[in-house]
């Protein structure tokens, strides 16, 4: 009995690690270290905001995929629609790939180590020279081997966390100041969990699980489970790797909020990162940090464009797969080139579009067997969610658009005719409405098919 136990645990444990290795990259760490520095005295409540969508809903995502056995987002959304799967999946890879999160794989470490280094007149060519010689590694090493990425991740993130943990025991044990001294910036100040909830897009990790996330399920399969324990063994063993990203991420928070009593609020935290690393560990700290970050960033950029690349060329075989690497790799070099702090300023409507329509597709196929994953329950759930899902775009475009009339119009009815628009869960009631619209109609089909 004891020996089952034991077996258990080691697979549980497994697939935690999976979960963990799948979610943990070095790019996650700039935006809990920002939001402890922008909730100050109000960390606890904006943490919670955060953990919940950047580590319960990739869980959750995760879940819903074993729970409908989909091979994947575009299984996991067909009920809406063959469309609005492909259009869908399309639109995550791209976020998740060459129009976000790639691009920010090289501006991560750039902001944590090279940028705090350089004179302002010398940014834009930093910027460029080390963006570009990061992508042509990418490019090398995702077409020679892909060998090389498991031998960095096995290395290179367990060096990167044993850093970390040594930052965390000293700013544990020689605290920089008090969690209750900083104040609160304006948005932290009378709504920190929404706006921590909110700033948990920006990990992106609920739609990279989406994609990614099959990957899990697969290997809790070939592990032996029967249909009716899988869907708890995914459960078990990915709560163990969410719950080491979230401590991550508490110890993170943890770092920002008390590092307000030293240094001035930063732009990114990747510059807030670099400062606490020097303050505790000198110019040795500072180095490693950037040696780690980099190797670990380039593990992640090497997944993100392989899976990019093989998705598509399966989707689109007349085009090569070297061609959507090489493409891939331009574009993301191009766009990194914008700057870590613009490629979030204009990331930010795009995840305030694609989430509230993760979120609902996540909850209802998580509840789909109560009915029987009636296509109609989909449809009216996420087809109203779009609605306060596209003015959230509108309402969150960049400041250079905000003064157009249309942007103006638009963002002003919204502020006055949605209810929670200025939160940001507009979407909310719209899928419950939707939700229960379709449910009341699947009632009457199955009703007048009973007759």
């Amino acid at each position: 009995m004891m020996n089952v136990r034991w077996q258990r645990g080691r697979t549980y444990l497994v697939i935690g690690s999976l979960v963990f290795g799948m979610l943990f990259g070095a790019g996650n760490l700039v935006f809990p270290v920002h939001l402890g520095q922008l909730a100050g005295a109000n960390w606890g409540p904006a943490a919670a905001g955060f953990i919940s969508s950047g580590v319960l809903l990739p869980l959750l995502a995760l879940l819903a995929l074993s729970v409908t056995r989909s091979r994947g987002l575009f299984d996991l959304a067909r009920p809406v629609g063959d469309w609005f799967a492909l259009v869908f999946l399309v639109m995550v890879h791209a976020t998740i790939g060459p129009l976000c999160a790639t691009p920010r794989t090289a501006t991560v470490p750039y902001a944590i180590g090279i940028a705090p280094a350089l004179l302002a007149k010398m940014q834009s060519l930093g910027l460029a020279l080390f963006t570009g010689a990061f992508f042509l590694v990418t490019y090398f090493f995702s077409v020679k081997s892909g060998r090389v990425t498991e031998i960095i991740g096995k290395v290179l993130n367990p060096a990167f966390l044993v850093m970390l943990l040594v930052v965390f025991l000293l700013a544990f044990s020689r605290p920089m100041g008090k969690l209750s001294t900083p104040h609160p910036t304006n948005d932290y100040l009378t709504q920190p969990l929404a706006n921590g909830f909110l700033q948990g897009y920006n990990t992106m990790d609920a739609l990279a699980m989406l994609i990614f996330g099959v990957t899990v399920v697969a290997a809790v399969q070939q592990m032996g489970f029967d249909n009716r324990a899988r869907s708890l063994a995914t459960a078990k063993g990915g709560f163990i790797g969410i719950l080491g990203i979230g401590v991550l991420y508490l110890g993170l928070i943890y770092l920002g909020t008390t590092s307000r009593n030293q240094f001035a609020l930063a732009t990114n935290g990747g510059t807030t990162l670099n400062q606490v690393a020097h303050y505790y560990l000198g110019a040795f700290g500072n180095a490693l940090l950037l040696t780690l970050a980099t190797v670990t960033c380039l593990t992640t950029a090497m997944g993100l464009v392989i899976a990019f690349s093989q998705d598509f060329h399966q989707r689109f075989p007349q085009i090569s797969y070297k061609t959507f690497l090489r493409l891939n790799c331009l574009l993301s070099f191009s766009i990194a080139n914008l700057g870590l702090d613009q490629i979030v300023t204009w990331s930010t409507p795009v995840l305030m579009f694609l989430y509230p329509l993760a979120i609902v597709l996540i909850c209802v196929a998580l509840a789909s067997p109560l009915f029987g994953r009636a296509p109609v329950v989909y449809r009216w759930a996420l087809g109203l969610t779009v609605i306060p899902a596209f003015f959230a775009l509108v309402g969150n475009v960049p400041s250079a658009l905000q003064g157009w009339p249309v942007s103006r119009l638009l963002t002003s009815w919204a502020e006055q005719h949605l209810p929670l628009f200025a939160t940001g869960f507009a979407w909310l009631p719209f899928a419950l409405v939707g939700t229960a619209i379709g449910l009341a109609v699947r009632q009457y089909q199955r009703y007048n098919a009973g007759k």
